[in-house]
C-alpha cells in the first residue's frame, strides 16, 4: 500500500518536477502555435519584416511585450532582431507573477524548459548565485505555470538566438525595493560575464480607447528614454502603465550599473491593428538599453540630453502661464531667465492634447531665439494660431496637457541609414518644399524606417515619397527632448 501510494503522489506531481526536470511549456496551443514548423515560420516572418534602428554601442537589455503571439510578435521581433548575431550565451527573462501574490522574486531551478521548438536549458550556475545573492530570490516552481510573461519571451530565444542558456525570474510583488533587490544582484553577478542579454517583459496601456492610450504610453516612453528607473517605478506602478512596471525597473536598475545610458525605442503598436476594435486597446512596445560608445573626450557619441527635471518643470510652468495669461488678456508674458541652458537659442515644439487627442501643435525647427522665448511664442501658436483647430477657450484649458519638445541643432546626413527612429526627428527639403518629423511618429505609428520616410516625404513635403531614396532631397536629422505634464 505504501508503494502504491508513493506511485500516486508521483503521477499527481505537475509538469515542472517529473523526471529530470524538464518543464513543459503550458501555454503552445493557446498563446501561440503548438506545430513546431507554423510557430518558426510565424516567428522568421516577423523577424524579416522587423527593422530596428542600429545601435552605436553594446546591447545590454530589451524591454519586450508577452500577450498573444498574433497581437504583440511582430513588436517583440524588433528587440530579438537587433540582438541576433552577437553570439549570446545566457538570456535573463525578467517577467512577473499574473497569478500568485508572493513576497520577492521567483527563479526557476529545473534542468530545462521544452518548448514546440525545443529545449532551453537553465544556466545552473547563475540561477545558485542569484539565489545566493539575497534571501529574496527563491526557488518557486508554481510561479512558472501559465505565466506569459515569461513563456511567450522563450520561442523568440530558440529562433532568433538558436539554444542560449536561460534564466527565467519571476517577480512577485512589483515592490520599488524588489526591484532594487533584483536589479543589484543581476548587475553585481553579470558584471564579471559577457554575451548575455536581459529581457524585461512588459506590455504597456491596458483596455484604453486608442487615443488615450497612445498618450498614455508615450508619456511612458518618454520617461523610460530617461534612463532613471526609480521614477519610471513611481510614475507607471499601479497606474495603467506598464503592467510589468516591476520587470522593467529592476532590468534598467541592472542595465544602468553595467553601463548602459540610452534607451533606444524599437518599435510601438496597439492590439486594435491585429482586433479592429479601438475602443479597448492594449499597448506593446519594443526597447533596447544600450551602453554607448564614447568619443575620446568620454562623452557620449550621440546628441546628448538638453535639460534637466528642473529646467523642463520651469519651461512646462512658462508654457501654461503664457497661454493662461494670453487666453485671459491678450498679453504676451515678459518672463526673466537667468538659467544659461534656457538662454540657448534653440527650436522647439508645444504640443497640446485634449482628452488624450491633440488640440494643437506649432514649432520652430531651426532656433532663433532663447530657448525659453521660443517655447513661449509657440505655446501661444499651439493654442491659437493651429489652423487646424478652433482656439482654446479658457472654459476648455484646464482639460489640456502641455507637451514640450526641445530640439537639438539640425545636422545635414547623405546616408538614411544615420536615422535612429524614435531618436532622431528628421526634416527633408528641396528648392520648394519641406517637411518634418518629430521623433515620437515613430513610436506612435510603429512605422518602419522606410514607411517613417516615404510618409515625411510624400504625405508632409509633398515631394515624390521616394525622395529620400534617390537624393532628390537634402535630409536633416535632429534630437527632441520630449516632456510633458
Amino acid at each position: 500500500m505504501r508503494y502504491v501510494l508513493i506511485v500516486i503522489l508521483i503521477l499527481s506531481l505537475p509538469s515542472f518536477a517529473f523526471c529530470l526536470g524538464v518543464k513543459n511549456a503550458d501555454l503552445s496551443g493557446s498563446w501561440y502555435p503548438t506545430d513546431p514548423t507554423t510557430l518558426s515560420n510565424q516567428i522568421k516572418a516577423y523577424l524579416n519584416n522587423a527593422s530596428p534602428a542600429k545601435i552605436n554601442g553594446d546591447l545590454i537589455a530589451i524591454i519586450s511585450p508577452h500577450a498573444g503571439i498574433q497581437y504583440s510578435g511582430p513588436v517583440a521581433a524588433f528587440g530579438f532582431k537587433l540582438a541576433q548575431g552577437k553570439g549570446i550565451n545566457t538570456v535573463i527573462v525578467v517577467g512577473f507573477s499574473h497569478r500568485l501574490d508572493f513576497d520577492g522574486i521567483a527563479i526557476f531551478t529545473g534542468d530545462a524548459i521544452k518548448t514546440p521548438l525545443g529545449t532551453l536549458s537553465t544556466d545552473k550556475e547563475l540561477s545558485q548565485k542569484l539565489i545566493e545573492s539575497n534571501k529574496k530570490i527563491f526557488p518557486k516552481p508554481e510561479a512558472f505555470l501559465n505565466e506569459n510573461s515569461l513563456e511567450l519571451i522563450l520561442p523568440f530565444i530558440q529562433v532568433a538566438l538558436g539554444n542560449p542558456r536561460i534564466v527565467l525570474l519571476a517577480i512577485g510583488r512589483q515592490s520599488l525595493e524588489n526591484c532594487e533587490i533584483l536589479g543589484m544582484s543581476l548587475s553585481q553577478i553579470l558584471k564579471s560575464r559577457e554575451k548575455f542579454l536581459m529581457v524585461a517583459s512588459t506590455d504597456m496601456s491596458h483596455y484604453l480607447p486608442e487615443s488615450q492610450a497612445k498618450q498614455a504610453d508615450t508619456d511612458t516612453i518618454n520617461l523610460i528614454r530617461e534612463m532613471q528607473p526609480e521614477k519610471l517605478f513611481l510614475n507607471c506602478f499601479n497606474k495603467n502603465r506598464l503592467c510589468g512596471t516591476g520587470a522593467v525597473t529592476s532590468v534598467m536598475i541592472a542595465a544602468k550599473s553595467l553601463g548602459a545610458n540610452t534607451a533606444y525605442i524599437l518599435n510601438q503598436a496597439n492590439s486594435g491593428i491585429v482586433t479592429g476594435d479601438f475602443n479597448n486597446v492594449v499597448g506593446y512596445f519594443s526597447a533596447a538599453l544600450v551602453k554607448e560608445k564614447t568619443d575620446n573626450k568620454g562623452e557620449k557619441n550621440k546628441m546628448d540630453e538638453l535639460l534637466n527635471q528642473e529646467q523642463k518643470n520651469k519651461l512646462l510652468k512658462l508654457a501654461r502661464d503664457t497661454i493662461t495669461l494670453f487666453l485671459a488678456s491678450g498679453k504676451i508674458l515678459d518672463p526673466k531667465e537667468d538659467d544659461p541652458v534656457l538662454k540657448q537659442v534653440m527650436g522647439a515644439f508645444v504640443t497640446l492634447h485634449k482628452d488624450g487627442e491633440l488640440r494643437g501643435c506649432i514649432g520652430n525647427i531651426v532656433g532663433q531665439k532663447p530657448l525659453y522665448l521660443t517655447v513661449r511664442d509657440m505655446a501661444i501658436a499651439s493654442a491659437t494660431e493651429d489652423p487646424r483647430f478652433n482656439s482654446v477657450s479658457k472654459e476648455e484649458l484646464p482639460k489640456i496637457n502641455i507637451e514640450i519638445s526641445a530640439l537639438s541643432p539640425l545636422k545635414k546626413i547623405t546616408n538614411p541609414d544615420e536615422i535612429i527612429l524614435g531618436k532622431h526627428g528628421v526634416l527633408v527639403r528641396d528648392l520648394y518644399r519641406s517637411g518634418v518629423y518629430l521623433p515620437q511618429v515613430a513610436t506612435e505609428t510603429g512605422w518602419t524606417k522606410e514607411q517613417f520616410m516615404d510618409s515625411l516625404c510624400g504625405n508632409k513635403a509633398g515631394m515624390k515619397p521616394d525622395a529620400w531614396k534617390t537624393g532628390k532631397c537634402d535630409i536633416y536629422i535632429f534630437s527632441a527632448e520630449v516632456f510633458g505634464e
